[in-house]
């Protein structure tokens, strides 16, 4: 909304006017020569900007020409006497451009070219009237103009950005409501869902879908918004290039994308190469702050709950030595030690602790042999060389290992067995 002191340095210009006895004299004047002048402001315009004529949605210059018409309007009536209004078709201007999508700059270069037009059409009709003081006058004209393209600009800036703000929130919600949808599981008979899916376009044939969850290396900055923004910027301009459709929210305190591309063109055609092989690549402008996991690829929105518990898996086991992880990448023993962790950590085999003890005291000494003792395929020659130390004192430690566990750990179940414990149990 323009200020009062905007409209009240308006008011004061017109006074002026009337001062010199040029309002209301000069809208007879003025009024014989507005389709001239709305040709010559629309003229213009279109001269010094381009952008107006290389737009390509169909509204924005028949829109320019009723602005334009408008305004001469406004000027004619408030040179007629008539003071100013709320600029209401200014507002409803503003708004429509934001709707549309065109650039806020481009409407504010048009009032300052605008207002050169204006000052010409104005300075005309006022020296049309032979003023006494034709100084004072031309300078009363030239005020005016300046103070009705100050108005009309801080109008139209107002509720151009108050309106781009409104669309934003409203798409952010709507984004939100379907990222939640596609990511919490949803019942095909509720039409109002599928419409929304439909119209978003996630219901497409041939499509291939995956999920990539992401956070930063130190947590607590996603408490500051401007963080996740970022990444999601980041993401976003990395796939700008590329035919991947993403869409990108916060959920549980992670940054959450569902991305989809075509798999195929046609029953005909090869499929594409995977989405999270194409992707994961371009993860790499995350730098080495930002930790991310990606699922499988699949092949409808049905699955992408389960791709989201996929991606999160990936994210656990992502670290800044392997910052990107797909899930098809994860080794079967890490997916077995991730899912059994929490249930040996709440109840550990009877022998668990006094091994773990063992080991600890032993400076490590017992795991390492173990490892070794796998590593080299139950080669207990080939172990030695490796830790260089004599068959012997590993044979003594499997021993050791043996009166703790209850387990030889030169049969393959047994070692196994005490391997993925101490995985789980993260020794």
């Amino acid at each position: 909304m323009s200020t009062p002191a905007n409209l009240q340095a308006l008011r004061r210009s017109l006074a002026a006017l009337a001062g010199l006895q040029l309002v209301p004299q000069a809208a007879p004047v003025l009024a014989t020569t507005i389709e001239q002048a709305t040709a010559a402001l629309r003229s213009a315009i279109l001269a010094e900007i381009p952008a107006f004529q290389t737009s390509g949605n169909p509204q924005v210059l028949p829109g320019l020409s009723a602005h334009v018409e408008a305004h001469v309007e406004a000027i004619h009536g408030l040179f007629g006497g008539h003071g100013p209004d709320d600029f209401a078709f200014v507002k409803d201007h503003a708004r429509l451009r934001a709707e549309q999508h065109f650039p806020l700059e481009v409407m504010l270069q048009a009032y300052r070219c605008g207002h050169r037009s204006l000052s010409h059409w104005l300075r005309g009709a006022v020296l049309a009237l032979k003023p006494a003081r034709v100084e004072q006058a031309v300078a009363a004209v030239a005020d005016f103009a300046i103070e009705y393209t100050n108005v009309v600009s801080n109008i139209a800036a107002a509720e151009y950005v108050a309106r781009t703000r409104l669309l934003a929130e409203a798409e952010s919600d709507q984004r939100t409501e379907l990222l939640s949808i596609l990511l919490q599981g949803y019942d095909e008979a509720d039409g109002r869902v599928t419409t929304l899916l439909k119209r978003a376009g996630y219901l497409a044939q041939r499509q291939a879908y995956c999920v990539v969850v992401a956070q930063p290396v130190n947590v607590a900055e996603m408490e500051h918004p401007e963080r996740p923004r970022r990444i999601i910027a980041t993401v976003s301009d990395a796939l700008a290039n590329t035919s991947i459709r993403i869409l990108a929210g916060v959920r549980n305190n992670m940054l959450t994308f569902v991305l989809s591309d075509l798999r195929r063109q046609s029953g005909w055609t090869a499929a594409q190469s995977g989405l999270a092989d194409r992707i994961h690549p371009l993860l790499d402008v995350l730098g080495t702050s930002v930790l991310a996991g990606i699922s499988a690829d699949h092949p409808s929105t049905s699955f992408l709950p389960q791709a989201l518990g996929e991606a999160a898996i990936a994210l656990d086991l992502a670290s800044v030595t392997a910052r990107c992880v797909k899930f098809t990448g994860i080794p079967v023993r890490g997916l077995l030690v991730h899912r059994g962790a929490n249930a040996v950590k709440a109840t550990p085999p009877a022998w668990l602790p006094a091994f773990i003890a063992a080991d600890t005291e032993a400076s490590g000494n017992l795991l390492a042999t173990l490892r070794a003792f796998a590593a080299c395929d139950m080669n207990m020659q080939r172990a030695a060389r490796q830790l260089g130390k004599h068959p012997n004192t590993l044979y003594a430690r499997l021993v050791r290992i043996r009166d703790l566990t209850g387990l030889d750990a030169q049969r393959y179940p047994a070692l196994t067995e005490i391997l993925l414990t101490a995985d789980c149990w993260g020794a």
